[in-house]
């Protein structure tokens, strides 16, 4: 599922290499490439992920897991995809909106 979206966003990570985007982050003003937002964005998709699967095989053996604890890292990892999942599809919007001005 993880690797779906990394896929998806490696098009769109290679037309922007060279835009940049001021960070949240950042307090001196320095500046993020958007393609290490998107490379950032999957990686935390990516962690969530690992941690909703370990609080449901804990939950499913028997470790001690609560079931509210797994439903919400399910439900966190499943909304951080969503987010992901969105963003690429307006990425590749926008890309393809700027493809059709040049016209």
């Amino acid at each position: 599922m993880i690797q779906a979206l990394v896929s998806g966003f490696s098009g769109a990570e290679a037309q922007l290499s060279g835009a940049a985007s001021p960070s949240a982050a950042g307090a001196a003003g320095a500046a993020t490439p958007f393609s290490g937002l998107f490379q950032s964005m999957v990686q935390q998709t990516s962690a969530l992920d690992a941690q909703a699967s370990t609080a449901v095989t804990g939950l499913l053996s028997g470790q001690g897991v609560d079931i509210h604890d797994a439903m919400i890292a399910t439900e966190k990892a499943d909304m951080a995809f969503e987010l992901a999942l969105q963003v690429r599809n307006k990425a590749g919007g926008a890309d393809q909106q700027m493809m059709g001005m040049q016209c």
